[in-house]
């Protein structure tokens, strides 16, 4: 369980700090909520997909699949570390439509869905994990739009280079173990 909440809490932060520069635009009614929903259901739905595909090879790679769950846990990581470094896309977001909310929410989920093959070297439901990867998004994202719209973005390439070291260190207690 342990596992899956740190997991959840590592995915989140690409969520998180882009709801941290949606809410730094200004207006932010119901802001909050839609970046919880639009989030939260792509990071829930992402993992599942990535737990199906990781199912389906887990017979042909079993001897290789905790090599796999790390170099996929390093570069996703490493990426959020690199990206975290970088100045946000966020910058260039003109209008917060329910286009740009799904294009966001896809774009901060794909590294999720790749990390959901690790739910397949967990001894936990992957239904259960995927939902509480779901609402923890939602949380973060909720709370990320607040915190934008008091503090502006300095917190958000923090929040997402901390989630990429959590995903590294995953990734390394996954070769180890």
């Amino acid at each position: 369980m342990f596992e899956v909440i740190v997991l959840a809490i590592a995915l989140s932060m690409d969520a998180f700090a882009v709801s941290i520069g949606l809410g730094s635009k200004g207006d932010i009614k119901g802001l909050g909520l839609k970046a919880g929903l639009f989030f939260g259901l792509f990071q829930a739905l992402m993992p599942f997909i990535g737990y199906l595909g990781g199912k389906g090879v887990l017979g042909w790679l079993a001897d290789y699949s905790h090599w796999i769950a790390f170099a996929l846990l390093l570069l996703i990581g490493g990426k959020m570390v690199y990206e975290g470094l970088q100045e946000g896309i966020e910058e260039d977001i003109a209008a917060i439509t329910n286009k740009m909310m799904l294009l966001l929410a896809v774009a901060t989920s794909i590294d999720a869905m790749a990390a959901g093959f690790s739910l397949t070297l967990l001894d936990f439901n992957p239904y259960l994990a995927c939902i509480i990867i779901g609402v923890t998004t939602f949380a973060f994202s909720w709370v990320g739009v607040l915190i934008g719209k008091r503090s502006g973005t300095w917190l958000e390439s923090k929040a997402e280079i901390f989630g990429g070291v959590v995903l590294i260190l995953m990734g390394i207690k996954f070769l180890i173990i």
